[in-house]
C-alpha cells in the first residue's frame, strides 16, 4: 500500500472519530531542545514531547505549523514558535476544528493533510527525517490540490518542511519555503492579519539563527507593526517580538534602541502580571549582560538586584536558580569594589550548593574560585592597614584555590575515564562539565601564581625566592593541565580555555624575565619556547576569531 493510500484510509477514519475543537487565538512560546518543558507567553510551563508545536488558525480550517527547535544561538529563546490555546491546555489538536462562522470543515483533504502532517511529525521525532521530509512534501501537495495554491493550509505545510530543513541546517531549501508561507498568508489573509505577523516573526527567527541580522531586523520590524495594530502595545505577544527585535539591534551595534525595546518588553510583562515569569527573568538577565558589556556595572547591579529579589520571592534560597542570580550580582559587586558584600553572597551561594549538590560537583569548585578571588581583593585593601592580616587572607584564598583544583581535576579525570569506556562518545552535559572544569582548573592555577607574586610586594616578603618558585610552579602546573586535558578532542575546541592558557604563558614569561636569576635547576620550558608558544596560540585565537566573524556575516 502506498503512503497516499494509507493516509487516505486513515483520514476517513479520523473524519468519523475526531472531536470538534473550538477556534482559538494564537500564542507565542519558546523552548529549548535540551529542555522537554516549553514556556508560553504567559510564562507558564507546559510539557512537550520533545519539540514545541506551532498552530495557526486559518479562516477555513486550523493550520498546523511545526516548530522543530534547533540549538539556540543566543542566550535565551531564539527559536520561537506559535502555540494554540487548546494545545497549551492539553486538549487534543488533531481533530476537526470549527471555523469562525460556526460551520465544520469536513473535506477529505483536511483529514489527509492533517495525517500527513501528524505522521511527518512522528517520523521526525523518531529520527526518520527522510520519511518526515516525504510526508511534509505530500502535505504541501495535498493542500494545493484540496484547497488551492494560495490557501493557508499551503503556508502551514511549507512552514513545516522549512522547519525540518532548518533543523538539518539546509538553509538554502528552508528560506524559499518560509518566504512562500509568508506570501501565501499575506495574499489569503491580508497584510494586517495577526497570523502574517506570526509567520514574519518565525522568519526573523530563521534569519537570526544564521546571523543574517539585517534580514532578521526587517522581518521583526514588519511583525511588530502588525502586532501593534492588531494586538496593541500592551500585549505580551507584541512584547515578545519587541524583545527579539531588541536583541538583533544590539547585535547590529544599535545599543540605545536595543535597550529601550528590551526594557519596554520587560515592562509589558510586569504590567500583565508576569514579572516573575521565566521569560521576564531571562530578559532582565540579557539586559544586565548588555550593561556589563557596555561597562555600566552600576546599571547591571540594579537589574541583578531586581532579579535576585524576584527569585527569592518565587524560589526561595534553597534553589540553584536563586544561587545563580545571587552569584551574578556578586560578580558585579566584585567588579565595582564592593568586596565584602560580594564575599557574603558567594559564601551563601556555596552553603546552598553544598546542601543541594554532591561535594565534588564542578559548581562548588567554581564557587570556591569566586570566593578566593574576592578574598584576594580584600587582602589588597588590607595591605595598607595591616600586612599580617593581608597575608592571612592570601593564605585563606590559596586554600580555597587548592580545593577548587582538587574538584576540577576529579571531574576531568572522571570525564577521561568515561571517554575511554564509551566508544560512542559521551553526553553533552558531561562535555559541558568538562569544559567548566578545565576553565576552573586553569584559572585556579593562574590565580595561585598571581597570589604568590602578590605576596612578594608585602612587607617582610620582598625578594623571597620561595615565592618566586611557588609562582613558577603554579604556572607550570597550568601549562601541564592544559596539555593534559585541553588537547583532548572533546575539549580542544574551547577558545576560552586556550585564552586562559595564553594568559598563563604570558604570566610565566613575565615572571622569568623579572626574576631570571631565580629558577628551578631543571626548567620545563625555556623563555624562548614560551615566546614561540605565545605567538602560536595568539595566531590560533586570531584565526578562530576571523572564522567566527566570517560565519556570522554569511
Amino acid at each position: 500500500m502506498s503512503i497516499r493510500q494509507g493516509v487516505a484510509a486513515l483520514a476517513r477514519t479520523l473524519q468519523r472519530r475526531c472531536p470538534l475543537i473550538p477556534h482559538t487565538s494564537l500564542g507565542l512560546t519558546t523552548a529549548s531542545p535540551a529542555n522537554i518543558s516549553a514556556t508560553d507567553s504567559s510564562g507558564q510551563s507546559h510539557s512537550c514531547s520533545a519539540f514545541p508545536w506551532i498552530f495557526l488558525s486559518a479562516p477555513s480550517a486550523s493550520v498546523l505549523l511545526l516548530g522543530l527547535n534547533s540549538t539556540p544561538v543566543l542566550a535565551e529563546d531564539v527559536s520561537v514558535g506559535l502555540k494554540s490555546e487548546d494545545e497549551i491546555s492539553g486538549e487534543p489538536t488533531s481533530g476537526l476544528r470549527k471555523i469562525e462562522d460556526g460551520s465544520v470543515v469536513s473535506n477529505i483533504h483536511t483529514s489527509k493533510w492533517r495525517v500527513f502532517t501528524d505522521t511527518g511529525r512522528d517520523r521526525f521525532l523518531q529520527g526518520k527525517t527522510e520519511d518526515a521530509e516525504r510526508l511534509f512534501q505530500a502535505a504541501i501537495q495535498e493542500a494545493k490540490e484540496g484547497f488551492g495554491e494560495r490557501d493557508p493550509h499551503v503556508a502551514s505545510a511549507c512552514n513545516n518542511l522549512a522547519e525540518l530543513y532548518r533543523v538539518q541546517k539546509v538553509y538554502d531549501k528552508a528560506e524559499p519555503l518560509y518566504l512562500e508561507a509568508v506570501k501565501v498568508l499575506e495574499e489569503s489573509l491580508g497584510l494586517d492579519d495577526i497570523r502574517v505577523g506570526a509567520a514574519l516573526h518565525n522568519l526573523g527567527q530563521f534569519y537570526l539563527v544564521q546571523r543574517k541580522l539585517d534580514e532578521a531586523c526587517v522581518s521583526y520590524e514588519r511583525a511588530l507593526k502588525i502586532k501593534r495594530r492588531v494586538l496593541g502595545e500592551a500585549h505580551t505577544d507584541y512584547a515578545d517580538t519587541m524583545y527579539h527585535l531588541g536583541t538583533v539591534l544590539y547585535l547590529l551595534g544599535k545599543g540605545n534602541d536595543s535597550e529601550a525595546l528590551i526594557r519596554d518588553s520587560v515592562r509589558i510583562l510586569e504590567d500583565n502580571g508576569q514579572g516573575e515569569s521565566v521569560i521576564c527573568i531571562r530578559r532582565l538577565r540579557y539586559l544586565a549582560q548588555i550593561y556589563i558589556k557596555s561597562s555600566r556595572p552600576e546599571a547591571a547591579e540594579n537589574i541583578q538586584r531586581k532579579i535576585l529579589q524576584k527569585m527569592e520571592l518565587t524560589k526561595g534560597w534553597n534553589s540553584l536558580e536563586t544561587v545563580i542570580a545571587a552569584e551574578g550580582l556578586a560578580l558585579t559587586l566584585q567588579s565595582v569594589g564592593s568586596s565584602r558584600e560580594a564575599q557574603e553572597l558567594f559564601e551563601r551561594c556555596l552553603d546552598t550548593r553544598k546542601m543541594l549538590l554532591s561535594e565534588d560537583h564542578i559548581q562548588i569548585a567554581g564557587n570556591l574560585l569566586h570566593i578566593a578571588r574576592v578574598v584576594m581583593l580584600n587582602s589588597s585593601q588590607l595591605k595598607k592597614i595591616c600586612s599580617s592580616e593581608a597575608i592571612t587572607e592570601l593564605n585563606k584564598a590559596k586554600d580555597l584555590l587548592l580545593e577548587s583544583i582538587r574538584i576540577a581535576r576529579h571531574v576531568l579525570d572522571k570525564l577521561t575515564g568515561e571517554i575511554k569506556k564509551k566508544s560512542k562518545g559521551i553526553s553533552r552535559e558531561t562535555v559541558k562539565d568538562g569544559h567548566s572544569a578545565l576553565m576552573i582548573l586553569l584559572q585556579s592555577y593562574n590565580t595561585i601564581g598571581t597570589l604568590e607574586i602578590t605576596k612578594l610586594g608585602m612587607p617582610g616578603h620582598e625578594g623571597d625566592d620561595a615565592l618566586v618558585l611557588n609562582a613558577e610552579e603554579a604556572f607550570d602546573q597550568c601549562i601541564s593541565a592544559f596539555k593534559e586535558y585541553g588537547t583532548r578532542r572533546e575539549l580542544s575546541n574551547s577558545s576560552e580555555a586556550k585564552a586562559e592558557y595564553l594568559s598563563c604563558l604570558k604570566l610565566l614569561s613575565s615572571l622569568l624575565i623579572s626574576h631570571g636569576n631565580i629558577t628551578r635547576q631543571t626548567r620545563r620550558t625555556t623563555l624562548q619556547e614560551l615566546k614561540d608558544e605565545i605567538n602560536k596560540v595568539e595566531g590560533e585565537l586570531q584565526f578562530n576569531k576571523r572564522n567566527t566573524a566570517s560565519w556570522g556575516n554569511q
